[in-house]
């Protein structure tokens, strides 16, 4: 092989192999020079399905050009701010090298690379997989932890199905968070952005969180973000205005959640009130019975003292596996939302390839037992649907 070596200034060189290969090496940016950073995702971050990679660089201004690797393979090249784009990390949570090169004026590179996580429990979940998410409580409410698998048993439609998948610690959470900022909550919108910022708060970091907010439209707040203090800086630029397109925004929620294997959950603060949504409340109960999302609805606002609106998220959200929590009091807020992650915390995740194989849209109805437990909670059934 023959190797040709060409000269540059500003200390870079490029090796040209004949047989078709460039390598090209430049000077790195003086330690004291401008700083880059990956701020999504983070180190140790789980990965799977449609990922927002998010670097910053001090200051900015510094910077030609800033380019994002994964894996060796460039994912995206950037010239301007924001330094973000969207790529897809596929169907199987897997470790990954995320590398950012930015070139700043003069030539000279500022490079920093990440490295997400693998979980053992992983393997590809199939299409044809049932996911589904289950808590175990005793009957004081407590939750129980390390049951093994051997104690659970599924059936769908009365019929015994094997587990195939099993995992009670170290899964991922992936959480949309979607906040009702129409003009009907303006009254209770300081308290609302007060309980959100709590909560949000409250998520371990290690957890990827999409706040969204909406009223006649859906806005996302942040995206995917392990970052607690982007979480509630976020909270704080909500204004209420507007109509509420409730079904619309869950049906953004489910979309967002849709392709992501693992616990996956939506939390909505709203009055439970809907007033100019393209979709229909029986849209959003079909998309919820194809998906396995858990529901939680947080009643604000006349959500809490209107029994027709605490109907509509109670009967949206049990279905799931989820259930709907009314409150004004701050203090009461603090203990269910405590008791709410607590929640998200100690789920198990079970999976089985269904011994139905039809295609049908039919409801197909799931229960599952825990032996030597009675007080389990899980989402109630599917919908197979064709073509899926």
């Amino acid at each position: 092989m023959i190797i040709e070596i060409i000269e540059r200034p500003r200390a870079s060189i490029v090796i040209t192999a004949l047989v078709g290969l460039t390598l090209t090496m430049w000077a790195q940016a003086p330690s004291d020079g401008p700083q880059l950073t990956i701020i999504a995702p983070g180190d140790d971050a789980y990965l799977v399905g449609p990922t927002v990679l998010r670097a910053g660089v001090d200051p900015p201004e510094a910077v030609v050009a800033l380019t994002f690797f994964v894996d060796g393979r460039q994912a995206c090249a950037l010239t301007r701010l924001p330094f973000e784009c969207d790529w897809d990390a596929g169907p199987v949570i897997a470790e990954h090298q995320v590398r950012a090169v930015a070139t700043l004026q003069g030539g000279a590179r500022v490079v920093q690379t990440v490295r997400t996580r693998t979980v053992g429990y992983a393997e590809r979940i199939d299409v044809d997989v049932v996911q589904v998410t289950v808590t175990v409580t005793d009957g004081r409410g407590r939750f129980v932890r390390d049951v093994p698998q051997s104690s659970f048993h599924v059936s769908e439609d009365g019929h015994p199905q094997a587990i195939t998948h099993f995992a009670s610690e170290d899964v991922p959470l992936e959480l949309v968070a979607a906040v009702d900022i129409s003009g009907s909550m303006a009254s209770a919108m300081p308290r609302v952005k007060g309980a959100v910022k709590q909560f949000l708060g409250e998520v371990p970091p290690q957890d990827q969180v999409t706040l969204l907010g909406f009223n006649d439209n859906i806005f996302t707040l942040t995206r995917k973000t392990t970052d607690p203090a982007e979480r509630t800086k976020a909270v704080d630029r909500l204004a209420p205005w507007g109509s509420t397109a409730l079904y619309d925004v869950l049906l953004r929620g489910v979309e967002i959640l849709g392709r992501q294997t693992g616990r996956k959950a939506l939390v909505v603060f709203t009055d439970g009130e809907d007033q100019g949504s393209h979709a229909t409340i029986k849209d959003v109960e079909r998309r919820l019975q194809a998906s396995d999302i858990t529901l939680y609805m947080i009643g604000q606002g006349r959500g809490v003292t209107m029994e027709p609106l605490k109907r509509i998220m109670e009967r949206l959200s049990t279905p799931t596996g989820g259930r709907a929590l009314f409150t004004d009091s701050a203090e009461d807020l603090q203990v269910a939302f405590a008791d709410l992650l607590d929640e998200l915390s100690n789920q198990y995740l079970l999976g089985y390839q269904s011994s139905n194989t039809r295609r049908d849209d039919a409801w197909r109805k799931i229960k599952v037992d825990v032996d030597g437990h009675h007080d389990v909670r899980a989402r109630q059934g599917y919908r197979a649907l064709a073509g899926k």
